[in-house]
């Protein structure tokens, strides 16, 4: 049986809202980048596709001192945020900021693999027919790709619910604040006696994970059958 305390039902909303909201600040920039990478003919399309996957080769450990020295105090866009009074380490935003970046290349790979299997005919087709390119790209390459934007929302979703060594770094593990799921089973982990309650939230998870694979499963059925 669950067994689950207030810290751990907190854990499982700020996982949710961390996930929920990583991805949809991820999309418009991961759909750019996706677009750049498959069907425009800009150059350093290598480099450009070399830097959006670091985070799938580096340690999430890694990944997250780099967006720390980057949003610290006296980092680039740490010293400039500061200026407003906005703090990205230890915050919320901080555990956003990390899902974001260390799930940023499974969209970005999800959706380009989708829009390189679009027919180039049906963009020329509409271009010669005298539409501009918003009017093509969202009658055209945005419906024809749903359903690889729809995968890549979903890894996404998944991977940030999963997300550890980037969060604990940049956000920090404090609960009510920037604890979730995984930084909550780490800290069960090393705490005796903890055991039940690390597997308890470990079965919360699971669950949460293959519930959003089988709702992803049934949106891309439904988009199929359309």
């Amino acid at each position: 049986m669950l067994t689950l305390s207030p810290d751990d039902i907190q854990a499982i909303k700020l996982s949710l809202q961390v996930a929920v909201t990583a991805t949809i600040i991820a999309l418009p920039p991961g759909f750019a980048v996706a677009y750049l990478l498959a069907l425009s003919k800009m150059r350093g399309k290598a480099l450009l596709e070399g830097m959006i996957n670091l985070p799938l080769v580096l340690p999430p450990v890694v990944t997250g001192y780099l967006l720390l020295l980057l949003f610290g105090r006296k980092g680039w866009i740490g010293g400039l945020l500061d200026k407003f009074d906005i703090r990205i380490i230890f915050t919320l935003r901080g555990a956003i900021i990390a899902s974001a970046v260390v799930g940023f290349p499974l969209l970005v790979r999800s959706i380009r693999i989708g829009m390189e299997g679009i027919d180039r005919q049906y963009i020329q087709a509409s271009r010669t027919l005298g539409a501009k390119w918003w009017d093509t790209l969202f009658t055209i390459t945005v419906p024809l790709c749903s359903r690889a934007i729809l995968a890549g929302m979903t890894l996404m979703f998944a991977r940030s619910l999963g997300e550890f060594g980037a969060t604990i770094v940049l956000a920090g593990n404090i609960p009510g604040i920037t604890q979730t799921i995984p930084l909550a089973i780490y800290e069960y982990t090393s705490t005796p006696g903890g055991d039940s309650m690390a597997l308890s939230l470990c079965l919360i998870s699971i669950l949460l994970s293959f519930a959003v694979l089988l709702i992803g499963e049934a949106a891309n059925r439904s988009l199929a059958r359309r």
